[in-house]
């Protein structure tokens, strides 16, 4: 077994990172396999090498271990540049130059109902999808024809999840990935890449077999396993857990500094207190 924790360094660790690093270390110390540390620094206007020093000293003060090297996404942009290029080989790919607020604008015209909401946003209404890729704009995005990947693979996707909310097989054909996925973006504009295909392309890169990761992504699993298809790469077993909540009912985010880990490692909490807190 090989699961994997992999934070952005964009802000502190919180309880909720906590909870998901030592499910994924544990799930694999059980199995007598190993949990792998990526970085996941694509966005580089927002990831800091502060952060990325304070991820290590928080997951080492809880007792997590790591094999050397760790993975950093911003060393395997040729990596990920290489799917795009199979991808758009099988035709499956098309320049987009929409801003948000155009998507948002198309999406919400009186004629198209209420925006539909996926797993990567607003499913985008289809506004570029005529374009060739001549038309790509230097560093512009790209995005994936849904439907013509389904049809591809032959109509249908299914993946495995072990999480407790889900588990068991999960299925999605044609018209669930087209209505309720949309055409996600590959390639952002100015990035290169996405966390959609970087994610999939370093899984595999990595040897995942276990994917362990909050119920907040569980809906994108169905865009990575397409990918996985489209590019011949294993798929895992998915684990969806919980997520860790706040007093209202609202799962952490970077911006819940309150929270940090490192604010409960100078108050003097141990990491016993913090596997408490999450519910271990």
């Amino acid at each position: 077994m090989r699961t994997r924790f992999a934070p952005s360094p964009t802000g502190p660790l919180h309880l909720g990172h906590a909870y998901s690093a030592l499910v994924a270390h544990e799930m694999a110390r059980a199995a007598g396999g190993r949990m792998l540390l990526r970085i996941e620094d694509i966005d580089r206007s927002r990831a800091r090498a502060e952060w990325e020093i304070r991820i290590f000293e928080d997951l080492a003060w809880l007792g997590i271990r790591w094999p050397e090297p760790v993975m950093r996404q911003s060393s395997r942009l040729p990596a990920h540049e290489r799917a795009l290029t199979q991808l758009m080989r099988l035709g499956l790919l098309y320049p987009c130059r929409c801003r948000r607020r155009d998507i948002e604008t198309a999406a919400s015209a009186p004629q198209e109902g209420m925006p539909l909401l996926g797993p990567d946003g607003i499913v985008y209404p289809g506004t570029c999808r005529g374009r060739s890729m001549g038309e790509r704009l230097a560093g512009g995005a790209l995005r994936l024809d849904m439907a013509r990947a389904m049809a591809l693979i032959g109509g249908r996707i299914a993946f495995r999840e072990s999480g407790p909310a889900q588990a068991g097989e999960h299925v999605a054909d044609t018209d669930e990935m087209t209505e309720t996925v949309g055409d996600v973006v590959l390639a952002r504009r100015g990035m290169g890449t996405s966390y959609h295909l970087a994610v999939v392309v370093d899984d595999a890169a990595q040897g995942i077999t276990h994917v362990v990761r909050g119920a907040d992504l569980f809906e994108a699993t169905r865009i990575h396993v397409l990918l996985q298809r489209l590019l011949a790469l294993p798929t895992p077993v998915y684990h969806h857990h919980r997520l860790i909540r706040d007093e209202n009912g609202r799962r952490l985010a970077k911006r819940d500094d309150a929270r940090a880990i490192a604010r409960y490692r100078a108050a003097g909490a141990t990491p016993d207190d913090v596997r408490a807190m999450v519910g271990l």
